[in-house]
Order: C-alpha cells, then sequence, then structure tokens
C-alpha cells in the first residue's frame, strides 16, 4: 500500500467497516481445521479437564512461582529398597516414590514453614504432612491424599498409596480423599524424565517435581565416580513460602533421601 492507493481509496468513498462473516455455525476446535481431508480428532472437554484448565491457569496467572533444583545421591537408597523388598518375599513391593513421601513427611516435619497456604487475610501453617500424591487418569490427573504421613511407616506408605492409586483410576475416589493436602509430589521418573517443573496446586504452598534415577559421573574431593543420581525441584509459592525456607526444605530432604535408614526410625 502507497499514498496513491490511500488517495484513491478516499476518492472512490470506499467503505472502512468491514463486514463480518456469516456465522457456519461451527465450534472454536473446528474452525481451528477448517481444511478438508484434516485428520484432527474433537475432543469434548470433560468436566474433570475444564477444572484442571481452570485451576492450573489461575495457579500461573495468580500465584507467584519460584523453583529449587538440587541433585541427591540414591545408591544408598535403591539398596535399601531392594534389601527391603528381597526380605518382602513378595508382601509389598516399594517404589522409589514411596522412600520420597516419607522423606517429603519428615522434611516437613523438621522445616514447618515449607507446609504453608495462602488465604486473602492469613497464612496457614499446617501442623501435619498430608500429602497429595499425583496419579495419573484417563483425560487428566489426581492427587490422592497420605494423611499424617509423618506418623505413618513406610509400608503403610506404601499400601495406602497403592490403594488410593488404584481407585483413583478406577473413578472411585470420595472427594475428602483427594482433597484438603498440603503438600505435594508429581514424579514422572518413571517415564524416563530426567528434570521438570511442577505447577503449584492452590491452597498447597509447594509441590516437588521428582526425575528419574539415572547413572552419572559425579567429582567428589577431585575424583570422578559413578552413582545413582536423582533431581529433584521444588516449586513454591513465594507469598507463603520464602527462599531461604525452601533452600532449608530442599537441605533437609537431601539429608534424609542420602541417608535413607533415617527414614524407617
Amino acid at each position: 500500500i502507497v499514498k496513491r492507493d490511500v488517495d484513491d481509496a478516499i476518492a472512490k468513498g470506499v467503505s472502512t467497516v468491514v463486514e463480518p462473516e456469516a456465522s457456519t455455525g461451527s465450534s472454536p476446535a473446528e474452525e481451528l481445521s477448517p481444511v478438508r481431508g484434516d485428520t484432527s480428532e474433537i475432543v469434548k472437554l470433560s468436566t474433570m479437564r475444564k477444572v484442571i484448565a481452570q485451576r492450573m491457569l489461575e495457579s500461573k496467572t495468580q500465584v507467584p512461582h519460584f523453583y529449587l533444583s538440587l541433585d541427591v545421591e540414591m545408591d544408598r537408597l535403591m539398596d535399601l529398597r531392594a534389601q527391603l523388598n528381597e526380605a518382602a518375599d513378595g508382601a509389598f513391593k516399594l517404589s522409589v516414590n514411596d522412600f520420597v513421601i516419607k522423606a517429603v513427611a519428615k522434611a516437613l516435619v523438621a522445616v514447618p514453614a515449607a507446609t504453608a497456604s495462602w488465604t486473602d487475610s492469613d497464612t496457614l501453617l499446617h501442623k501435619h504432612a498430608h500429602i497429595s500424591v499425583a496419579v495419573a487418569i484417563d483425560g487428566g490427573l489426581i492427587t490422592p491424599v497420605s494423611r499424617f504421613s509423618e506418623q505413618k511407616g513406610i509400608t503403610d506408605i506404601y499400601a495406602e498409596v497403592k490403594e488410593l492409586a488404584t481407585r483413583a483410576r478406577a473413578g472411585e475416589l470420595q472427594p475428602e480423599e483427594y482433597s484438603g493436602g498440603t503438600f505435594s509430589i508429581s514424579n514422572l521418573g518413571m517415564y524416563g524424565i530426567n528434570q521438570f517443573a511442577a505447577i503449584v496446586n492452590p491452597p498447597e504452598g509447594a509441590i516437588l517435581a521428582v526425575g528419574s534415577t539415572q547413572e552419572r559421573a559425579v567429582v567428589n574431593d577431585g575424583e570422578i565416580s559413578v552413582k545413582k543420581m536423582m533431581t529433584l525441584t521444588l516449586s513454591c509459592d513465594h507469598r507463603v513460602v520464602d527462599g531461604a525456607v525452601g533452600a532449608e526444605f530442599m537441605s533437609a530432604l537431601k539429608k534424609h533421601i542420602e541417608c535413607p535408614a533415617g527414614t524407617l526410625i
């Protein structure tokens, strides 16, 4: 477009009003794929997916996130897990996540300021570790809660979480079983994910993202050795969990994971 085109348009009295196109009656999803022969499939939004979308959007737009990551040595934990599972003779099969849940509960007892919730008038400091455990189900995600985890043995946590996850995938959980958590854990290590940052699940003040256990080259005192390592990332609501509090929690968590026998006491 040059000056002459503008002058001609003014002289001819061309209207600048754009007439709206006639409605086709199609949905927004259908309008995204107008090409004939397009193989896109339109999946109607379920109530669960709408709720997840709304809550995650609210979290990312209204909660000031910050993230803390560290690596933990897993050799002792993996050895202890193998010994306990062998001794169980099929009675149970502890997962890495069971140890992480127990270690998180112990760390929250050591650093209670890390288990907090924001409200418009107050900060709630929770006295117990009610840990929400993210479970993938058809069409979405749900977070059944292991209550009073700091008071339970690791085999009790194993049995409870296994039962909750099974019932979650069958759609049998009651609302009180997936609400009221004070801290969340999301584990994608079983999918081979090394590291990720999870979205805070309001009104909880923090969520821990757990990556996979991998063999890595590690330098200790100038010597290179191969160790089993795992990366943990803590996402915090900065309104209630400050950086120093988050760092103190992660330090306590590292200690419990790297000395896993202490989680059994």
